[in-house]
């Protein structure tokens, strides 16, 4: 028997890995995260599959789910949303599976930066515009953030940031933001990336505001960098025609002559 942890995706029902669709199949269990996973990737399940929507759950009923299956010799399908690495909850859930002696494996998912970028036809590390994303939130009831993360931190590095969770305190963030990158600098407001209602605005820090209104969503994400959307910036080396590389080496003397 193993639980395995499943990054379901951003929304669309096909952005979900090969391996996780399979694994979903081959389970008799299936929790999921019903607030964020839509319904449609429930559709792999097996037929007389257990289906338990853990939105309404504590841990505690979580993991009891959990031991019941495993008590069965039941495998179980625990889906969340995105991919599991950050701000899923899967580290209480793991710690507790590893003090019961229950199996676990993790399959990653796609992230919703990922996505969001994606809807935007955006490359986030341009050439000798931004070569770093972070991906950061401001404090929040269920968790806070640490003292030394902060987004003036972050916005001293001058990478694009991919502020999660936030949208509901957006004057926070523009304040906080506009003095390192400057009321100019572009900025993109994605809800619901890959959903049928997804919405984008494009805007700079200092129109954000006003190009979003009143209308301020949970399910948002917020990438502020210089890169977006730019069009003056340095093409790589890499497919460069003098560039000696492994795979097309250039010259009398290339680097890898071996490839050649």
């Amino acid at each position: 028997m193993t639980v395995h942890f499943i990054g379901a995706g951003p929304g669309a029902a096909d952005l979900i890995t090969i391996r996780g669709r399979d694994l979903i199949a081959a389970s008799p269990v299936c929790l999921y995260a019903g607030s964020l996973v839509p319904e449609a990737i429930l559709s792999h399940c097996p037929p007389g599959a257990r289906i338990v929507n853990t939105a309404p759950l504590s841990l505690d009923e979580i993991i009891a789910e959990i031991a019941a299956a495993h008590a069965e010799g039941k495998d179980v399908a625990r889906l969340h949303s995105g991919d599991l690495s950050v701000w899923s909850a899967m580290g209480e859930q793991l710690r507790r599976l590893r003090a019961l002696n229950i199996p676990y494996d993790v399959t990653p998912g796609v992230p919703s930066f990922a996505a969001a970028a994606a809807a935007l036809g955006a490359e986030l590390t341009l050439p000798g515009v931004a070569q770093s994303v972070v991906l950061t939130r401001t404090s929040g009831r269920a968790t806070a953030m640490p003292e030394r993360e902060t987004l003036e931190s972050f916005a001293r590095t001058g990478a694009v940031l991919a502020i999660h969770l936030s949208i509901h305190v957006l004057e926070d963030v523009v304040a906080d933001l506009t003095p390192h990158y400057g009321a100019d600098c572009p900025v993109a407001v994605i809800w619901r990336a890959t959903w049928p209602d997804q919405r984008i605005v494009r805007a700079t820090l200092g129109t954000l505001r006003t190009a979003i209104g009143a209308e301020m969503e949970r399910t948002a994400l917020i990438f502020v960098g210089h890169s977006i959307g730019a069009e003056a910036f340095d093409e790589s080396r890499l497919y460069a025609g003098n560039y000696d590389r492994r795979y097309r080496p250039v010259g009398t003397d290339p680097r890898f002559p071996e490839a050649s």
